[in-house]
């Protein structure tokens, strides 16, 4: 890998042989050298959860001219570790997470496994963005996307990002954009989130299914609204959730020690 050009840690929660991951290479190899740590199936809903008591594999996939593909066994969080503790020689100026199949906004923001990498990322300091597609269709198109991938990559590989915050950026199935809105996360919830179901052999097994919900519809300065109105939805996201102002009002609590 040459050393005079930025280098791009990519990994997701769909697998190394993805579409969007294969999309995410082809459009910005020209603007860095690039090395894929993913993992070897699918692990959406992992967040950013990371391999304690299990023991971890890497295996090269593919190299040539610029690029090497990995798969490790773990987690995103954990093909993450694992290339910037085994793989790298050198610091990676960026980390993407995806492109993955299927919406990433709202609270879908706190179990995604695409977005465990960018948190990852971000943790240590290294200005990380994920991108996501709000299509589960493995052959989805993406090509769509290419303009807003190249412009955000570039803009942080010669920006950078401020220390602890990441970007989420969500992309609607639309012909065409209507633009690009910064905004914040949509308060939503999940329901019906499980489906009892009995096996031929009497006993009965679950399976998580569910359904979301947005909570404000009609707030236009959230995520969710932006992707049902066509538009791409981008929402800084930060490591430190400490809720400030109840640090305030706590102080007025009478402690009984």
């Amino acid at each position: 890998m040459k050393n005079n050009r930025p280098l791009i840690l990519i990994s997701n929660d769909d697998g190394y042989s993805s579409k969007g991951l294969a999309s995410l290479v082809e459009m910005i190899r020209d603007i860095a050298e690039i090395v894929v740590c993913a993992p070897d199936s699918a692990r959406s809903g992992f967040s950013c959860a990371f391999s304690g008591t299990l023991s971890l594999r890497l295996e090269k996939r593919h190299e040539e001219e610029g690029l090497q593909v990995w798969s490790c066994n773990g987690t995103p969080v954990d093909c993450v570790k694992m290339a910037l503790g085994n793989i790298l020689t050198r610091r990676p100026d960026m980390i993407i997470g995806g492109i993955n199949h299927g919406d990433n906004a709202s609270v879908n923001t706190h179990y995604s496994g695409t977005m465990g990498v960018t948190l990852e990322g971000c943790m240590k300091y290294i200005p990380s963005v994920a991108f996501s597609l709000c299509d589960h269709d493995l052959d989805a198109d993406f090509s769509l996307m290419i303009p807003v991938v190249r412009y955000v990559t570039q803009r942080v590989l010669g920006e950078g990002l401020p220390a602890g915050v990441c970007l989420n950026i969500n992309f609607p199935v639309v012909n065409k954009y209507n633009g690009v809105k910064v905004c914040r996360m949509a308060k939503g919830t999940w329901n019906n989130e499980t489906v009892r179901c009995l096996h031929p052999r009497g006993y009965e097994y679950f399976w998580m299914v569910g359904r979301y919900s947005n909570d404000e519809p009609d707030a236009e300065d959230t995520d969710s609204w932006a992707l049902q109105h066509g538009y791409v939805a981008i929402t800084p996201t930060q490591i430190d959730v400490t809720n400030y102002p109840m640090i305030e009002r706590m102080g007025e609590w009478d402690f009984p020690v």
